[in-house]
């Protein structure tokens, strides 16, 4: 399938999957994950009508965003390091991947000296593997007190990323913990407002994602797929 077939596809599955799960399509949303691709397959997403785009470290984004910035809406998936939050604030709209205190402070940093509230999903690891990234859910509704005074950035919701498994339905109880996570911290009233969003599914296990209340997908593999022939 080429790029317009992939994408019709997405929107299908995005659209059954709702329709399993009594939600609308239109509350589901699609990050594109270009990490793997060059410039010019990034313009293609966006002349396909996407308009997310997500990035996973800005030494592979540097020259698509210095082309293609302008157009899209930038998403930064990956973990950041202190070190770059200096190179994606005022780049990257949302930030998916905020995962320590240190980490908040200095996007506050950058982010008060451009004048700029920052869209930020704080990351859980709900799956509690080693080679994830991300808070502990118990130790969130700590960090999420901590940071309430930060008014540079503006958590929106949860992110997660759940094991890649064979089975995409072995994933559900990923899902299904963060967004009871995400409910739980709602009725604590930690928050100046409440978190709506959650950043969960990717290619292999979107699907089951949004059944479980998935608002943002990041999709690679599926939707970009391998660089086309000019």
């Amino acid at each position: 399938m080429n790029l317009e077939e992939r994408v019709q596809q997405v929107h299908k599955q995005i659209e059954e999957a709702c329709l399993r799960s009594g939600r609308s399509a239109e509350d589901v949303n699609i990050v594109a994950v270009t990490k793997y691709v060059s410039t010019a397959m990034a313009a293609k997403v966006l002349d396909s009508g996407l308009e997310h785009l997500g990035e996973n470290r800005w030494q592979n984004a540097e020259e698509k965003w210095n082309a293609l910035g302008q157009r899209g809406t930038w998403h930064f998936i990956g973990h950041l390091q202190s070190n770059k939050v200096k190179d994606v604030i005022g780049k990257f709209e949302y930030i998916h991947s905020l995962d320590r205190l240190s980490l908040a402070k200095e996007m506050e940093k950058s982010a008060a000296a451009q004048g700029l509230v920052i869209k930020t999903f704080v990351q859980v690891n709900i799956s509690g593997e080693d080679s994830k990234y991300g808070l502990a859910p118990e130790d969130t509704a700590d960090f999420l007190r901590k940071i309430q005074g930060f008014s540079h950035i503006r958590v929106i919701g949860l992110m997660t990323m759940a094991p890649f498994e064979d089975r995409a339905e072995d994933t559900r109880m990923v899902f299904r913990g963060l967004r009871e996570l995400r409910d739980d911290l709602n009725l604590q009233g930690i928050t100046k407002e409440p978190l709506t969003e959650l950043s969960m599914g990717m290619s292999n296990d979107f699907e089951v994602a949004i059944e479980e209340g998935a608002t943002w997908i990041r999709l690679g593999s599926v939707l970009v797929g391998k660089e086309e022939e000019e």
